[in-house]
């Protein structure tokens, strides 16, 4: 039953989110009422949508893909992204499951703030592919969202730091204590990234990746920061040596990095350990 549900609200969520990602201008408040207010309308004849042709998926279905109204082709990236962020919420679901083995409040508690944290993510990758910009109030919100996750994490099970690395977290010096544990990670990441801004002098990093990789830094912690940064480089790289090979891109392109943080955060949340293993076993340690 909490698989369905979350599965439910990962396809109204989805379709939200994309939408309001597509409206945000980068002038307002992201919830400002000139963003999200007013009906929804179709791109092309800018027919105000009923309702029956709001429900996520299903609609798309039942119209063949096409406005009701001028017959024009909706997108498939409206579906897709609903369907993405239907499995998403319930791999977050069933990864808390896993990984703290708790159970009723505590596990929705924790579930919720999971989601919350990935779905503010995928909305700042939209809008930073779309306008090259990481929104002031989404590091906010995640900044809040890490604390209350940690401070969760903290009172369901101690004092003691946990890392998605498991075992393999002890190669890097892990800090026994959750805060001191998270503390670090913030102030790693932070500086890190601080650190790439001012040697580039901003050609190569933006001041909003700065923003983005303290709240990152803060909820994985020390040593999972230093994996998932790497792992933002190496798919950085890779999808900027793919782009070139397509002829997309120059060498001298820029892309923006905060889709590839929030990448960064889905390998480090999902597959830590494995990856982990795998890395250690690689390099014979």
């Amino acid at each position: 039953m909490s698989s369905i549900l979350l599965f439910l609200f990962g396809l109204v969520f989805g379709s939200f989110g994309y939408v309001l990602a597509l409206r945000y201008d980068g002038d307002h408040f992201l919830l400002n009422p000139k963003v999200v207010g007013g009906r929804s309308y179709c791109p092309h004849c800018m027919a105000t949508l009923r309702w029956y042709a709001l429900i996520p998926v299903v609609s798309f279905i039942i119209q063949g893909g096409q406005c009701r109204n001028c017959k024009a082709r909706i997108s498939f990236a409206y579906p897709l992204i609903e369907l993405f962020s239907g499995f998403l919420f319930v791999a977050i679901g069933a990864r808390v499951q896993a990984f703290y083995g708790i159970a009723g409040g505590g596990f929705w508690t924790l579930t919720v703030l999971w989601i919350a944290f990935f779905f503010a993510l995928a909305l700042l990758s939209v809008i930073d592919i779309r306008l090259g910009i990481i929104p002031n109030e989404i590091s906010i919100f995640l900044t809040a969202v890490a604390i209350l996750l940690v401070g969760f994490s903290a009172s369901y099970f101690g004092s003691a730091n946990v890392s998605f690395f498991g075992p393999y977290a002890s190669v890097f010096g892990i800090q026994e204590n959750i805060w001191s544990s998270h503390i670090m990670g913030a102030v790693a990441g932070f500086l890190f990234f601080a650190g790439l801004v001012a040697f580039t002098r901003g050609k190569g990093m933006g001041i909003g990746d700065v923003k983005l990789a303290f709240p990152l830094g803060f909820l994985f912690g020390w040593p999972d920061i230093i994996f998932l940064s790497g792992a933002a480089f190496v798919s950085g790289a890779a999808i900027g040596l793919l782009f070139i090979a397509l002829k997309k891109k120059t060498i001298k392109s820029t892309l923006p990095f905060g889709p590839f943080l929030a990448l960064g955060a889905v390998f480090v949340f999902f597959f830590g350990s494995g990856l982990m293993g795998w890395y250690i076993h690689m390099m014979g340690l």
